[in-house]
This record gives structure tokens, sequence and C-alpha cells, in this order.
């Protein structure tokens, strides 16, 4: 790593995430967070002082371990880009994935973020949540997805106010075209056009716009839809 500023992007294997690993590239060393490990080596491999950190995030221990060895003081950008989007009916939607939807979009956020807080707090730094519009509005067969936007939205809501010294920005984008969008629209038994929806790399650009405001002003929220 450089002594350039340093963000750790999660879920940026795909999507949303690895967009918005390469609009801060120009500016910032990244630790990439996913999956699929080897799309997260591929990107790595593409962007200058960019290192993939295969982490599973829901496993409590493996997160503790993985952020004592990277041994960083200082972390300038959080960008919590990593989620699940199981949708179903309240009649149809086991608790097991009422569990999976939370752990993964609330829980493994909160604990990620708990633990990188003295890194965080050193920099002043940045913690943007990507929501969703399922964050404000809950949609027949979303429950338990637009639950756990709710929660993340209220996550944000209580670290901004906890944290004074961090800018937390959440964003809710409407419909974005990636693989997740592709699995949504099968479920709801429509016929996909990425067109019609927003480019990962227009959140990606909204991002580090938040990131890049000047050091008094704090992007609150951001709410994106596709025109």
């Amino acid at each position: 790593m450089t002594s350039r500023p340093l963000a750790l992007v999660t879920g940026a294997s795909r999507g949303i995430g690895a967009a918005t690993a390469r609009a801060l590239a120009p500016t910032h060393d990244l630790l990439l967070d996913g999956r699929d490990a080897v799309a997260l080596e591929t990107l790595a491999g593409e962007l200058p002082g960019a290192s993939a950190w295969p982490v599973d995030l829901t496993d409590d221990g493996s997160v503790v371990a993985a952020v004592t060895a990277l041994g960083i003081e200082r972390l300038d950008v959080l960008v919590h880009s990593a989620g699940v989007g199981l949708l179903g009916t309240v009649a149809e939607t086991s608790p097991e994935t009422w569990r999976r939807q939370f752990d993964v979009n609330v829980v493994a956020v909160a604990s990620l973020t708990r633990i990188l807080l003295p890194a965080l707090r050193a920099a002043r730094g940045d913690v943007v949540l990507v929501n969703s519009g399922a964050g404000y509005t809950a949609r027949p067969g979303w429950g338990s997805y637009a639950a756990s936007k709710f929660a993340l939205r209220a996550f944000g809501d209580a670290l901004r106010a906890e944290e004074p010294d961090l800018r937390v920005t959440s964003v809710h984008p409407g419909r974005v075209d990636t693989e997740m969008q592709q699995a949504v629209v099968a479920h709801e038994g429509g016929e996909y056009d990425g067109s019609t929806y927003l480019r990962p790399g227009s959140v990606a650009a909204a991002i580090v716009g938040a990131v890049q405001a000047t050091p008094e002003a704090l992007v609150q929220e951001i709410v994106l839809r596709p025109r």
C-alpha cells in the first residue's frame, strides 16, 4: 500500500461494489472483499494499489482475525456494498431466509463497522451504506428484504448520531443493472431489460461524490432512480 487514502469495499467482486472500486481506484488504495475470490483477484490485478480481501463477513471470528492481520491504524473509507436479496411473501418466507437476510444485510455490516471503528475514527473517515429503495418502501413479496434495508437505514442513522467525527452516507438506488436484479426479475416472472435500469457506475459515481465532498459537508442520504 502507498500513502494514499485507504478504502475497503465489500461486495466488490461484481455489480455496484466492483464499480465503486474502479471509481475509487484513481485516488485510493483499496481492500476488496467479496464472495468470489477469483473475481476479486482479477479486479485487484486491474487496479493500482488494490488487494483482494476475501473474508466471510458473516463469520465473526474470521472477520476479527482478518482485520487484526491487516494491522491498519487508519481507514478513510468503508463502503458496505455486499448484500443479498431473497424475495418471497410473508407466507412463504422461512425463518432461515429471514435470518440469512438480516445476517448479511445488517448484522455483518454492523459487526465489520464496529471492529473497524478505531481505524475509521483515526481517519475521521466515511462510511457508505449501499441500501435500496426498499429501505423506504416495503412492497408485496419483498417483506424480509425490505425489513433488512429498513434496519440498515436505522443502523446508519444511529451510527451517524453516535460517531459525529465520521461521515455516514446511506445510498438508496432504484433498480440497477446487476446479476442480483436479473434474479429479481426472474423471480417476478418478467422480461429483463437492463437498459431501463441504473448502471452500477452511476451508483458508484454518487458514492465517490459523497466521499469527495468538502470536509465540512455531510452527504447524509442519496436517492437514485432510473430516468
